[in-house]
Formats: C-alpha cells, structure tokens, sequence
C-alpha cells in the first residue's frame, strides 16, 4: 500500500478532477458491475490512476446477516495480528482472499481479504455496546493500532473494492462483472492535496455508509478536530474519510435523517435561513448551532451510498457538476450526463440537483 506523494500527470493540479457515478434500482432488481465500470470508464480523464474504487450493496446476500470485512495487508505479520484480533472478538463464517483478476494496470497490490462475522456474544456482553458500535470501535482499532493492516469496508451485504489505478481497470482487477447488486457507486479519483495510496482510494465505509467524493475540503481540519472528539480517528491520509465518520456520528449515534445532515454539512447561508417560515428558521438555526464543527466548506459533490438507498449532495454553491437521470425503476448519478447516456441513451427525467440540496433514493417500500 504505498503512498505516492506526487501524482503521474507532474506538479500541476487539476482542482476541478475526480469522477463519480451511480447505479440505483428502486425495484431491488440486481445488477453485476458491467454497467458502473462502462459509466466511470467514459469520464477517464477526470482521473490520473492515483485511485479508483466502486461500491456494491445486495452482492452478499448468502451472508446477509454477517459483517463483511474487506481487509488490506501490508505483509504477512500484519495478517496474522489482525486475523488474531478477529478470532478474538468475532464468530468468523467465512473468509477467504478476495477474488482478483491480475492485469498489468494494477501493480503491486497489497494482501486483501474478505470475512464475513459477527460478533461474539461473550465479546459483545462485555462491552456493554450495540452491535453496531462494537463493530465501529474494532474497526477503529485496527485500522489505528495494528500497523499495516486497514479493514475498508465493514458493513452487512455490501462491500467496497478500491485501488490504485484508473477506476476502469479497478472494477477488471476485482471482477465486479460476477457481482449483483442493486446500488453500485464508482470514483476515480485525481488526488490534489494527499497521497494516492491503496487506503487512500474511494469509496470510503464504515458500516453501510460509503462515500466517494469529488471536490476539496477546506475544512478539514476543524471537521477532522471535531469528529475525532468522539473516538474517530483520522488516518488515512485524505479529506473524504472525514466524511464517512460525519454521516456515521449524525446518523447512527445522533439520529438525524439523511435530510437534516445534510443541513448540517451543506447547511443554507443564515441570509437563506432568515427568509424560511418560523418553524424551518427554528430547526434550520438548531442545526448550524449545535454542529457547527461539521459544516464542510469548499467545493464538493458527494454520493452517499447506504443500505437500500443513495443520496447525492452538493456544496451550497454547487461548485462541482452533478446530473441525475431516471428511466423506469432505475436512477443514475453522475459528475456528466455522458456517464449517465453512455449506459442508458433514453431517460424519463435528466436535471442537476441545486446546491445544498439532497437528492435522496431509496428502494420501493415493497422491496423494503
């Protein structure tokens, strides 16, 4: 997993870089991972082959009620440390090396494995913590205390696959074409401010919630300071895990819906705020009040892949590009409509979201 401090394409930065898409099914309908790699693969020149990943949900679904994680090794002492800690705190169904397929875009790839657990009763009795709390705290202490190894995708009939390489070959090497799901998210990335790196790559996770992101964050470090109050700790070397760790503290531990964080992250200038009714201006106030540490500033579009459903959010200036288009159950987001028409010609509905505003899809109560 090494760190590249310099990216291929020399010293000059291209801020506006990075591509994302998605593929969403409302109806539950899966589908393998041919159509997000074609999607991902026509915006090539959005990436300089410093990073590339894709995100699945529903492609588990034999071990739909375990944890499945996707783990990196440096070597093979790292493995043995962490398969240790595993045993120790986990019932381990299955594991096994994730299936890869060696082309020579992707070079000196890292050991990678994939488990499928659940916590131990005794281990979580303990802790005295929810189940999903335990998982989080054992993930964190991996990915901090055992060096070389790093767990990158942990929630239940999900997975992330990344890399680094163009997305392209990315989704080739992991043989995301013998996948099914129903949501499938992509990036490529071109790295401006951080290291492109095996752990750096997108999608990031923890749990269901995964995050590719296109933009800079220039507050990441009062975010990060935040965030890290509450037992995250930020180690992977870039702006967009900070992030992952928002969506997981308001959602799962404050209990905001997808919504009101996103009033937390993008949240609408005070001028805005003053013209709502009474009721929305109270609320709104609340929110930018109390979580005033995680309003992220600077250009960004994110997709926010969860467990049944995906929401895509701009920055409230919409600084960077986002299309969504509909045809019958299906929904794609893309950073171009050529990502979208390259896949489906013919759509029902084609708009850009409004900056600051959240674009939510989730699958058809019936499939609930």
């Amino acid at each position: 997993m090494l760190k590249e401090g310099k990216n291929t394409a020399g010293d000059f930065r291209i801020p506006s870089g990075c591509a994302v898409s998605s593929v969403f099914s409302r109806s539950g309908k899966r589908l393998d991972g041919s159509d997000i790699i074609k999607s991902i693969e026509i915006m090539h020149e959005r990436s300089n082959g410093l990073g590339g990943g894709f995100a699945g949900y529903g492609i588990y679904p034999e071990y739909a009620e375990q944890y499945a994680f996707h783990v990196f090794y440096n070597n093979a002492k790292a493995k043995e440390e962490c398969e240790k800690f595993i045993d120790e705190h986990f019932d381990v169904v299955n594991l096994s090396k994730i299936p890869i397929r060696k082309i020579p875009q992707i070079t000196d790839e890292p050991l990678i494995w994939r488990y499928f657990v659940t916590p131990l009763h005794t281990k979580l009795a303990e802790s005295q913590l929810d189940e999903n709390e335990f998982v989080v705290r054992c993930v964190n202490r991996v990915n901090t205390y055992i060096d070389g190894a790093y767990i990158f995708s942990s929630g239940k009939n999900m997975g992330v696959f990344k890399a680094v390489g163009y997305p392209e070959d990315v989704g080739r090497f992991y043989r995301l074409d013998e996948y099914a799901g129903y949501c499938w998210t992509a990036h490529g990335r071109y790295p401006t401010n951080t290291p492109g790196w095996w752990g750096g790559a997108h999608p990031f996770a923890l749990l269901d919630h995964s995050i590719v992101h296109n933009g800079e964050i220039s507050s990441y470090d009062a975010n990060r300071r935040f965030i890290e109050m509450y037992g995250y700790n930020c180690n992977l070397l870039t702006d967009t895990e900070v992030i992952t760790y928002i969506f997981d503290y308001l959602v799962r531990r404050q209990g905001l819906t997808l919504e009101e964080v996103a009033h937390v992250i993008a949240a609408p200038f005070w001028t805005t705020i003053q013209n709502k009714s009474p009721e929305e201006r109270e609320r709104l106030t609340y929110l930018r009040n109390v979580f005033a540490g995680l309003l992220v500033t600077g250009p960004f579009s994110i997709l926010v892949g969860f467990t049944g459903g995906i929401m895509a959010l701009n920055d409230r200036l919409k600084l960077r590009s986002m299309v969504v288009g509909e045809k019958d159950d299906m929904v794609y987001i893309a950073s171009e409509e050529s990502a979208i028409r390259v896949i489906q010609p013919e759509l029902d509905k084609v708009w850009a979201p409004a900056g600051g505003e959240p674009v939510i899809f989730t699958l058809d109560r019936k499939n609930d």
